[in-house]
């Protein structure tokens, strides 16, 4: 046989081959194009799971839950700049072929001989419609066959669906990198404005992130994305997309890229407010874009002092509430990474004398005033007989100075004479959601509570006694701009009269100027009050400023004492560290009280001075003392002269009643006032018991924490 003839059988079989490789390739081709969805189909499929992105007050990123996905946008709709960017650099004869690319696929195979690489390098010529069957209908493992697949699916969607459409698609669902899915995700993610509104260098970013999202992204690494974007350019100017003038005018250096703000700082916040949107709105799979409070400054400058001031391995929370209930930071912990555990709305702890709170609003609404006489003396409740941390007794006092000085056994009092249950009450009414137990130690802060409810009641204070729930969600939108929900103001609910939050607000600047939370004091007017618990295994501080209260809490999760932590030292630092930032562009506020408050030099309470635990002098120092031998100065126990305080204060007289009317006399209860006397003459209320209460003994009977 001759060679012309073995040439001539080699051709007409190797015809008939392909003839039966061209029709099985069309029969492939039909049955995928009769499997294929409808387009309408295509543009609404969730099969990618539903969007969650979080936004802060400022209206920037700050997590980006599930796969990210934006507007929709019509091929009208998108940006020309961005069709040509992402054809030149991904498929620059888009226009012209079938749906897989011979030329393209001959050039990758002759580039990987030349490497050595055998035929694999055809593998990665991938056209746009090959990434679209990609991407909707297969896996992306790499092999043969499930390449095969995809140019089969390639062919018949360029049957089915026109360039256009195919384009269209593709920029609406390829994925772009940081949870992305489409050109509109991408934009708001990189850039936080919508795809429509796109410039010439921003769609070079976008189109050069198909190749490798992870290596090119602009949030982990904005130079590799801008030098991506140069090749990008490039392309286009190549192709013929731009000229040389317009690419000249940009500068992939000077794009700006936004990045999420609030990042680890904000998971506590997000896990918090997150599930509050299943009593929101209905249950939805669209994309949603939620706008919270959250304010990434004061965040990150939160959890900067809490992370600058907890003591060695211990934690710390800290909360934020502003005067119309919205929360502008929340800390859950010292880094989010380590632990997920919130400790600023999960976690229940004993709030020491910080729960005196409730207390004292209790006896105010009952008519004690804050200059009224009361008598340290000791006092005994059933088989509890509590005991000032100093083992002293001061004997005749001001209410004020009973509250600065934080005296156990007028709180003991109070609460025996009002009702620890009437005290219990106080407490839900300003917002504390946990049950508290009427036991006679309760005064002293021995149930266990939420930061978040400690420092929603003290906010409540700052506003004068009216109530404003904490919201974190301002409204959720949807990925097309329906509105779902949009915060409304609950209806203000006065807890207490106006005069009674006015003297406890008092009694609380009291607290900074001159108690246990002098460490906390803003230079401005700031009102607070401490709490620790016994053996230092809590140390608290709540208070507000300029309409922002703060709470901070610190300890160990598995409640063992950490050393030197009290309420007026770590957490009232790290409450000023904060709230100096986070009040420094607001106007200073006085407070609506009577005029200014002595600035005494008391010696700090159980807060600060505990047994084993050294004394503290008005700067925070350890004094060498023994705390059970009698303290040097006598005076400073004494009870402060009436006169000086009229003098100081001002105190011409008794104070209107902030709600009376004109002419109207004072209507709040008014205990009788004397006139100042010496002081073994000095006129005292005693808070009397009417009867004692039954209350439980033995081993189950809570004890007290100082």
């Amino acid at each position: 046989m001759t060679v012309r003839k073995i040439a001539f059988r080699i051709a007409k079989w190797g015809a008939a081959l392909a003839a039966l490789g061209v029709l099985a390739l069309g029969i492939a081709v039909f049955i995928a194009y009769q499997s294929l969805p409808s387009y309408e189909e295509l543009r609404t499929r969730g099969d990618l799971g539903q969007t969650i992105r979080v936004r802060a007050a400022d209206d920037s990123i700050l997590v980006s839950m599930g796969p990210s996905f934006g507007r929709w946008l019509d091929y009208e709709q998108i940006p020309g700049v961005m069709k040509e960017a992402m054809v030149a650099v991904e498929d620059r004869r888009f226009r012209s072929h079938p749906g897989v690319d011979p030329i393209g696929i001959a050039r990758g195979m002759w580039v990987s001989l030349k490497a050595g690489d055998g035929f694999g390098g055809a593998r990665g010529v991938s056209t746009i419609t090959q990434q679209v069957a990609r991407n909707i209908f297969l896996t992306p493992d790499r092999n043969f066959v499930r390449k095969a697949r995809e140019g089969v699916i390639a062919l018949a969607l360029e049957q089915k669906f026109s360039k256009d459409q195919i384009l269209e698609l593709y920029l609406n669902r390829v994925y772009f990198g940081g949870g992305a899915y489409g050109i509109d995700a991408a934009s708001n993610t990189f850039f936080g404005h919508p795809a429509t509104d796109m410039s010439l260098g921003e769609a070079t970013i976008i189109a050069g992130l198909v190749k490798a999202p992870s290596n090119y992204s602009p949030t982990a690494d904005p130079e590799a994305a801008r030098g991506r974007a140069g090749v990008v350019l490039d392309s286009m100017v190549r192709y013929g997309f731009v000229s040389a003038q317009e690419a000249a005018m940009v500068d992939p250096a000077e794009i700006k890229i936004e990045k999420p703000t609030g990042g680890n700082a904000s998971r506590y916040f997000v896990d918090w407010a997150l599930p509050q949107l299943d009593t929101l709105i209905r249950e939805t799979s669209d994309a949603i874009d939620v706008y919270t409070t959250l304010d990434p400054k004061m965040q990150q400058w939160a959890s900067d002092s809490i992370n600058a001031h907890a003591p060695g391995g211990a934690q710390g929370a800290l909360v934020a509430i502003d005067r119309d209930g919205a929360v502008r930071a929340l800390i859950g912990g010292k880094d989010y990474v380590d632990s997920i555990y919130n400790r600023a709305t999960v976690a229940k702890r004993q709030p020491g004398s910080s729960f005196k709170l409730f207390v004292y609003l209790t006896a105010l609404e009952r008519g004690l005033r804050p200059d009224d006489m009361v008598m340290d003396e000791p006092v005994t409740i059933g088989d509890w007989s509590p005991r000032n941390s100093n083992r002293t007794y001061l004997g005749a006092i001001t209410l004020r100075e009973a509250f600065a000085r934080s005296v156990n056994t007028i709180s003991a009092q109070i609460g025996q004479e009002m009702g620890f249950g009437t005290i219990a009450s106080m407490a839900n009414r300003f917002g504390v959601s946990d049950r508290i137990d009427p036991y006679p130690s309760m005064v002293l802060g021995t149930n266990e509570v939420r930061l978040i409810d400690m420092t929603r009641a003290y906010a409540n204070v700052a506003r004068g006694g009216v109530s404003l729930p904490p919201y974190a969600i301002r409204k959720v939108v949807t990925a097309d701009g329906r509105l779902l929900y949009s915060h409304e103001p609950a209806a203000p609910r006065v807890l207490v009269a106006p005069w009674v939050a006015q003297d406890m607000t008092d009694l609380l600047q009291t607290g900074v100027m001159s108690g246990t939370g002098r460490a906390a004091n803003l230079g401005r007017p700031t009102a607070g009050k401490t709490g620790t618990t016994q053996s230092n295994r809590d140390g608290w501080f709540i208070g507000f400023s300029s309409g922002l209260t703060t709470g901070v809490w610190m300890g160990n999760d598995d409640n063992r004492p950490v050393s030197g932590l009290q309420g007026g030292t770590a957490p009232a630092r790290a409450f000023r560290d904060f709230m100096s930032k986070a009040v420094a562009n607001r106007p200073v506020e006085s407070f609506d009280i009577p005029g200014e408050l002595p600035d005494w030099q008391l010696e700090p309470d159980e807060e600060a001075w505990m047994e084993g635990d050294p004394l503290l002098d008005p700067y925070g120092m350890p004094v060498e003392t023994d705390p059970l031998a009698p303290l040097p100065n006598d005076d400073a126990l004494a009870p402060v002269d009436e006169d000086w305080l009229d003098d100081v204060l001002r105190r011409d007289g008794e104070r209107e009643d902030p709600l009376a009317r004109p002419g109207q006399q004072p209507q709040r209860p008014q205990p009788p006032r004397q006139p100042a006397q010496p002081r073994d003459n000095m006129d005292v209320i005693r808070v009397e018991p009417l009867a004692p209460p039954p209350e439980p003994s033995g081993p189950d009977q809570p004890q007290p924490r100082r």
